[in-house]
């Protein structure tokens, strides 16, 4: 059953780069104690991701910050270096948090993973975006097909705060 409102997200990693290289960051330290507004691409550098999504968040951060979010995070089903170059080439560095989820798990414990292979994409995640608090959604926005933004960008999660 996809994740729902009043659920609390599951332990799950994603993988961050640092300046060291790549770690691990958990789901507690993303979201435990912290307000975050979180949103999933079926993948970066794709035209819907790159050209909507992304920008959607990126030309409203200040509004969403300013409404007491302390962060912004992008999920997909990338690795690690896809999901780095993208935060650089969108001028996204310092503004939004990407947390890769390359083997999809936690798409898949959230129940929000679909199977894009019939286009050669293998796993990937739902386009959505939800409020978190302190691990617990508040707020959630699932578009019913891939190629859509239309009820998960940035503008329409920062209508709900």
């Amino acid at each position: 059953m996809p994740i729902k409102v009043d659920d609390r997200l599951p332990d799950a990693k994603f993988r961050v780069m640092t300046t060291e290289g790549p770690v691990w960051k958990t789901t507690d330290e993303v979201f435990k104690g912290r307000k975050v507004a979180l949103f999933a691409v079926p993948g970066a550098f794709t035209p819907t991701c790159n050209n909507l999504h992304i920008p959607s968040f990126l030309n409203n951060a200040a509004a969403i910050k300013a409404k007491g979010v302390h962060s912004i995070a992008v999920t997909g089903v990338n690795d690690v270096f896809v999901m780095e170059a993208w935060k650089k080439t969108t001028g996204a560095d310092g503004k939004i948090d990407f947390l890769a989820d390359g083997n999809g798990e936690f798409a898949k414990a959230i129940d929000m993973a679909f199977d894009g292979s019939g286009n050669g994409l293998g796993t990937r995640s739902k386009r959505y975006s939800m409020l978190v608090e302190d691990g617990v959604v508040k707020k959630l926005n699932i578009e019913d097909a891939p190629g859509k933004c239309e009820i998960s960008g940035g503008q329409a999660l920062l209508a709900q705060l």
